[in-house]
């Protein structure tokens, strides 16, 4: 029996109860699905663990909810604002661009025009399937091309003018090489064939598309009768500044427009200029338009700026010379928003309990868990719980497991898939994660919540792996709280975004998920003053704090980063290209713009390794009257943690080590750490400036995964245990294990008031003693 394909997503993923969620449901071959709506409590199957818990609500949902079919517009481009359509009803004309071609050899491309594919009317300047520049035009009938000779080469920066005669029906391209020395894949040594002149009388002219198409930059226009209007003939590669006249150009008029100059006036209906609107702190999706109509771009599904472009000569930033950063990158695989119709919309009481909710549907044989996050109204707890939820956009509907052979490498093993991995592949509709490449090989820098999220559901095992990883490890915390019988408040990555210490203060304690690796700077700015003030944070996670992230003010959707050249990383951002489009801030890693993760929580990312976790081990500051508390019911041999849902310890997956020389506080207790770790544990690469063996886990004493104790003012402290593993342990024989002792004593004491059990602490020493 084929399976009903029946997919959703929540807006916001981060509520806050008295507020209200949207959610988006498509379902193929039903016109309505049955729903209902639970508190997560934990997502596991691992036998080891209390396995799927969810608790019913008694908030009123729909029995059934009205639902159809809904498609999702992959690859970014950029519509024109053309409300009285100038740009429709050009008899002749000359297009021109700077463009660099990234996929050149691939299905017919559309650099820019208002070319309605279905109907086969209007006109379009692209690339054709074997790679050469070509101008088509069509009445509604017949289509013609005129096409150059030039294959062009992949990476490289070429100018194109092409022009139509409408009394005379001539066709011209002027095809114009651009490479520098900097700004293309090959330089100027390579024996380059420079230009194309080309010139036709061609059989028809282009027919005004009268509303059945719109003019776009990286795609032409397509219809359906089910569909409706959506792009195509998407294109792969960079654009630059580009424009349209009302008249056919000169080849005198061409050239200084190639080199750079600025357009005449004379006949110019609009010339697109992308560094007109860049800033310091960044740009957004409007391409503007500095010509005499205003005829403004806008992109779809966020083209990639602040990139290098045809003039560029090797500045590191758009901020030095804005006037070199006027590329614009485009992809066919691009998703950062699917535009869904709303389905159904959830009003939230005032006194909802904070947790993790899902929205489960199903229609036919088809069924999915919609999540998201809701935080108290105002917050009611002395505990928090921040969920990493950066990065689980980060890692969202991650491709690895499928198409990198490396990950096998990392894992040990080769990836685990069920039938619900392979229905999410089949048709690839739901766009990437930070962690893949775009079909040209550029890495995906954005990762949005509007759009179905696989990796999100709560049950979802990531196949490289074949354990949780993200929000469903993170719910072995929350049910091991809820076996505890704890008072928390969940609070998101998101909140702590645009709140800061704000969001922070009125708790005594915030602990961290399991995996809090991206982080903007008003994150960490937030962690930091709250510790300064007497917060108390507990940092149960590895490899957090890591990467540079950002997200638009007032967008919070959608996140950024960049990967840069240091850092464990799936791909690399080209030179020059290493800053935030939304924050204009350098991306990369944190400890590379001097705030390594150490000076706020104590420990830094040392080691990733997904074949088996290790337990912790007593270190000699544990046995201290400053530390002995946290020990409590723990033997001093005993192994703490040699069993996990997560590779079978708490000590593992991804690890976090002290080090005094990256900035863990000088009085920091070290208490304890793993070892054992097999050479499937690497020290990580920004570690290694040269290489030699015996870097690996059975070799290498910084790789393993430390606990540690630090205090701060005003009673302030820090309690860091760096293992992603940890957390996953906690479910382990029923929640009463010696990790969930250590967690107790911890929180016991972390909550509250005063200074901590042993210890003595005066404002003016600023250190123990």
């Amino acid at each position: 029996m084929t399976n009903t394909r029946i997919f959703g997503y929540a807006d916001p993923l981060c509520a806050r109860a008295g507020g209200s969620v949207d959610f988006m449901i498509s379902v193929e071959g039903q016109d309505h699905v049955t729903a209902s709506l639970v508190r997560v409590i934990h997502g596991d199957e691992n036998p080891d663990g209390p396995g799927y818990v969810d608790l019913p609500t008694d908030l009123p949902i729909p029995a059934t909810i009205p639902a159809g079919r809904q498609f999702t517009q992959l690859g970014s481009f950029a519509r024109a604002d053309d409300p009285q359509g100038r740009l429709d009803r050009l008899s002749s004309f000359t297009l021109f661009a700077h463009f660099c071609p990234t996929a050149p050899k691939a299905e017919r491309q559309q650099i820019m025009g208002r070319w309605a594919l279905d109907r086969t009317m209007g006109f379009g300047l692209g690339i054709d399937p074997d790679g050469h520049v070509a101008l088509w035009v069509g009445d509604g009938t017949n289509i013609d091309e005129i096409r150059t000779e030039i294959t062009l080469v992949p990476r490289c920066w070429y100018f194109i003018a092409a022009s139509f005669d409408g009394a005379t029906r001539k066709a011209e391209l002027h095809l114009i090489n651009c490479v520098n020395a900097w700004n293309s894949c090959i330089s100027t040594v390579v024996p380059f064939e420079p230009d194309s002149w080309v010139r036709e009388s061609l059989r028809v002219s282009p027919a005004p598309t009268s509303g059945e198409a719109s003019f776009k930059l990286a795609s032409a226009t397509a219809w359906n009768p089910i569909r409706g209007h959506h792009g195509g003939l998407l294109y792969n590669g960079k654009i630059d500044r580009s424009g349209v006249y009302e008249r056919v150009l000169s080849r005198t008029e061409i050239e200084p427009l190639a080199d750079g100059a600025a357009p005449s006036q004379d006949g110019l209906v609009a010339y697109w200029d992308p560094t007109a609107n860049l800033t310091r702190e960044g740009v957004g999706d409007t391409i503007p338009d500095t010509g005499p109509h205003a005829l403004h771009m806008q992109g779809v599904n966020r083209p990639v700026r602040c990139m290098t472009g045809f003039n560029w000569k090797g500045e590191e930033s758009f901020r030095l010379a804005p006037e070199t950063y006027g590329g614009v990158h485009y992809h066919d695989d691009a998703l950062t928003d699917c535009r869904w119709q709303k389905t159904f919309s959830l009003n939230l009481p005032d006194d909802l309990k904070s947790g993790v909710y899902c929205l489960k549907i199903s229609a036919g044989s088809g069924t999915d868990s919609i999540p998201f996050i809701v935080r108290p109204k105002t917050p009611k707890a002395k505990l928090a719980l921040l969920l990493p939820t950066f990065t689980y956009l980060a890692y969202g509907n991650e491709h690895l497991s499928y198409e990198a052979p490396i990950a096998q490498a990392i894992t040990a093993h080769t990836p685990v898939l069920n039938e619900e991995d392979l229905e999410y592949k089949k048709l690839e509709e739901f766009g990437l994660s930070t962690y893949d490449h775009h079909t040209d090989g550029a890495g995906c820098c954005y990762s949005s919540w509007k759009r179905p999220i696989i990796t999100l559901r709560p049950r979802y095992r990531l196949p490289a792996m074949n354990f949780p990883w993200a929000l469903p490890a993170d719910l072995s915390l929350i049910w091991w709280l809820e076996h505890a019988g704890l008072d928390y408040d969940l609070i998101t990555d998101h909140d702590l975004h645009a709140e800061g210490l704000d969001c922070l203060k009125p708790y005594m304690t915030v602990m961290n998920g399991t995996h809090p690796e991206y982080y903007s700077e008003e994150m960490m700015d937030a962690t930091e003053a709250y510790l300064r003030e007497g917060g108390r944070v507990m940092y149960l996670g590895g490899n957090g704090y890591y990467w540079v992230t950002g997200t638009r003010k007032d967008e919070p959707a959608c996140i950024e980063v960049r990967k840069l050249d240091t850092g464990s990383r799936a791909w690399q951002a080209e030179p020059g290209e290493g800053y935030l489009a939304c924050t204009g801030q350098r991306s990369g890693l944190w400890r590379s713009r001097g705030r390594a993760p150490q000076k706020v929580v104590g420990l830094g990312f040392t080691s990733e390794g997904m074949d088996a976790s290790q337990p912790f081990e007593r270190m000699p500051d544990s046995f201290h009257r400053r530390a002995s508390w946290i020990f409590e019911g723990i033997g001093e041999e005993e192994l703490i943690g040699d069993f996990g849902l997560a590779g079978g310890g708490a000590g593992g997956i991804e690890i976090d080590r002290y080090e005094l020389g990256l900035g863990t506080p000088p009085h920091t207790l070290l208490v304890g750490s793993t070892s054992g770790h097999s050479d499937n544990y690497p020290l990580v690469s920004e570690e290694v400036t040269y290489s030699f063996p015996g870097r690996g886990g059975t070799q290498d004493a910084q790789v393993r995964g430390d606990m540690i104790l630090f205090t701060t003012p005003n009673n302030g402290a820090c309690f860091s245990v760096g293992s992603i593993a940890w957390s996953q342990a906690l479910p382990c024989h029923g929640g009463e294990n010696n990790v969930a002792r250590i967690m107790l004593n911890v929180l016991n004491a972390f909550l509250r008031e005063g200074a901590l059990p042993g210890s003595q602490y005066t404002g003016d020493e600023k250190l123990w003693r």
